[in-house]
This record gives C-alpha cells, structure tokens and sequence, in this order.
C-alpha cells in the first residue's frame, strides 16, 4: 500500500493508473475506520483494478462548537486496517494543503441539503460537497463507494455529481450494524456503556415505523409520532430530527405513495447520532 500525502502525488498518480487503462475506486472517509468503511473497500475492490481510500477530517463541514479538534484520528490503526483490507493507496493529506490560506471557491447543492441535517446544520453540506469535489478532482475516480447510512449526504453527492456532469458512477454500500442493531459509526466510542444501551433507540424507532408500514400504516404522521414516542422513552436522549421524507427528494411526505426515508438524527448524551431505513409499501 502506498501511503500519499501530496495532492500533487495523488493526482499524478491516478493519471498514470488512468493512462494505463486501470479503473480507480475511491472510498473517501475522515478516518477512525470500522467495519462499515471497510464493507465499502470490499465494494470498491469488486468493481474496480486499484482502491484509493482516503482519510481526510474536513474543517469546513464542522459547524463552531462541533467535535472539529476532538474528532478521533487513530492514524496507526486506520493504516493498518487499509493495508489488511487491501487499499492500494491511502490519501491522507493536511489540511494545508487541501485549502489554501486564502480560499475562496465552494460547491453548493441548494435543494436536497435543505431539510434534515442541512437544516440543523447550516453549511455543513457545503462543505461535504466542497471537499468531495476536491478530492474527485485529486483522485480522478472511475466510482466513488459512500455508505447509505449518510443518506442525506449520500443523495446530495449523487445530484453534485449529475448535475456537474462528473465522469464518476457512485456506488451505495448498505448500513453496517452491531449484532444488536446499532448503526457502527466513528462517533459511537464517544458513548459511555449506558449510553451505548440508550444510543439502541434509534435501530427499535425505526424498527417500529417498518412494523406499522408492514401492518398497513401509510401515514407518515402517524409512523413520524411513533419513532418519536419510542426515543421519548430514553431520557438521555434528545431529537435533533425525526423525519419521513421522499426517498428521491428528500422532500416532507404525508401519505405513502412511494418509497419513503425514514431518518432519525438524536442526541445520546452529548453524542449526535444519526440512522436511517428505506421504506416501502
């Protein structure tokens, strides 16, 4: 595994993969990697010749007072990990040189990142989707793999993407959970051990809005209410959001008519925790 820490490098060496006729798959990540990152490598290798992963904790999606400086950086395991999943090269680039002191060009997606964590978090998309377009440009990707448990994020880089006319196919990998049904993400090592017991009302919340949709509920008022009822349940955690929105266009829905996100955005504690289903009639 070649570890790159030059934009410059990483770009001069995607061409020559590309002039070589070899197909790049990129996973982009900030790092403190588990298994749903690596369920992504495994994505990006099956489809492609060489696998770029990069590690990258982008200061301009943060918001003030968020865990910027605290955001863990395990740097030793995150290498270790590339090099037993097979990455072929690890971009990890300082902030330096991603964003020049004087910067001043941002990539904003104005319709999907409105609601949900666009909401609570004004300009936090803006800087995903900045940053994301950065990186396409260094690591000049055949596919980009991003994992469906950031779905909001997941949809605004598919529009970036489409509406840029950037020659990149984005690849979903599927939500990668604990054997009890917690969504794994970096942020969860931040719960103390009753917390990681609270933190679980997310997975039953929408455990019970697919229950009722099976049943034969379509009201999104009604599946909305009961999610929120659920987590009410748990006095360490706090709703940022409960939303059912169109799996399309993110847009508040009603009535099911098709294809529904369910997506949840708690506090457990001081740890913002976010999940998601898709779900259907």
């Amino acid at each position: 595994m070649d570890i790159i820490r030059s934009v410059e490098v990483m770009q001069q060496a995607a061409l020559g993969l590309r002039r070589t006729g070899r197909r790049i798959a990129f996973v982009p990540t900030m790092g403190c990697l588990h298994e749903g990152h690596l369920s992504l490598v495994k994505l990006a290798r099956a489809c492609s010749d060489q696998v770029v992963l990069s590690i990258f904790v982008n200061p301009i999606q943060f918001l003030p007072g968020e865990d910027f400086a605290a955001y863990p950086r395990p740097v030793e395991a995150d290498e270790r990990l590339c090099r037993e999943a097979g990455v072929d090269f690890l971009f990890y680039p300082d902030t330096a040189l991603m964003y020049s002191p004087d910067h001043s060009v941002f990539v904003e997606e104005t319709c999907l990142s409105r609601g949900l964590c666009g909401a609570t978090r004004p300009g936090h998309f803006r800087g995903v989707t900045t940053v994301v377009a950065k990186l396409f440009n260094v690591v000049l990707p055949d596919v980009a793999v991003f994992g469906q448990k950031d779905a909001q994020q997941l949809r605004v880089i598919r529009r970036m993407v489409r509406d840029l006319n950037m020659p990149v196919s984005i690849l979903a990998g599927p939500i990668v959970r604990e054997p009890d049904g917690l969504a794994l993400s970096s942020r969860n090592r931040y719960l103390s051990p009753s917390e990681r017991q609270d933190a679980l009302c997310l997975r039953r919340a929408l455990d019970t809005a697919e229950s009722l949709v099976r049943a034969g509920q379509r009201s999104t008022v009604v599946l909305r209410q009961a999610m929120r009822d659920v987590i009410a349940g748990v006095p360490s955690a706090q709703v940022d959001y409960v939303e059912c929105v169109d799996d399309e266009t993110l847009e508040p829905v009603e009535w099911m008519e098709r294809p529904v996100l369910a997506a949840l955005a708690v506090r457990v504690g001081k740890t913002r925790l976010i999940d998601n289903t898709v779900l259907t009639s």
